[in-house]
């Protein structure tokens, strides 16, 4: 789920950016500080993308920059559990598919692609489903539900805290799995009612 939220924060304008609209640099120097970031409570920090309000700037005896308390409004993304997510497979392994979900990724293990037995073809790098030969390949477009959430803010590398962070994923309910089984799905079932 995307959503805005506002912050209080201040800002250090180096002498070099006087010049400059103070607003665009605030944000520039926001936006380079605060993306990426992730926050237990909050999410993914996407972008700052609106100073609400910045005062008059403040300087400190030996440094020659200006400071400026801010209120800002920011994007985040925080995935929910239970939150039904369209995604791209961007990587498959023994034990499940990697999607691509917004900014983050979740995991989709082989037991939660289908309800069929899944086998890994290592050399197509692909899922492939014992019965009903259903594929899964890296590109394909995806539906799926995430079963659980676990972010991890614990760590001041916020590249780590994305990839320690957990968003495990089924498509094993209607309506989920690759976008031509679900039309597939849709079909037999419209037919089933004629």
């Amino acid at each position: 789920m995307y959503y805005k939220t506002k912050i209080e924060d201040t800002v250090r304008i180096p002498p070099y950016r006087f010049g400059d609209p103070l607003e665009e640099v605030a944000i520039q120097t926001l936006n380079e500080t605060y993306e990426g970031r992730l926050d237990k409570k909050l999410g993914l920090l996407i972008c700052v993308n609106e100073i609400v309000e910045i005062s008059e700037g403040r300087l400190i005896m030996g440094d020659g920059a200006s400071y400026h308390n801010v209120v800002f409004e920011s994007i985040f993304f925080k995935p929910e559990q239970h939150e039904i997510f369209n995604g791209e497979v961007i990587d498959i392994a023994d034990y499940g598919a990697f999607v691509r979900i917004g900014p983050m990724d979740g995991l989709i293990h082989v037991s939660q692609v289908t309800d069929d037995y899944i086998n890994y073809d290592a050399k197509r790098v692909a899922l492939i489903a014992k019965e009903s030969n259903k594929t899964l390949d890296v590109g394909d477009l995806v539906r799926a539900r995430a079963v659980s959430v676990s972010i991890k803010d614990e760590s001041t590398n916020s590249r780590d805290n994305i990839r320690n962070s957990k968003i495990p994923l089924t498509m094993r309910q209607t309506n989920l799995g690759r976008f031509e089984w679900i039309a597939e799905a849709k079909e037999k079932s419209k037919k089933g009612k004629e």
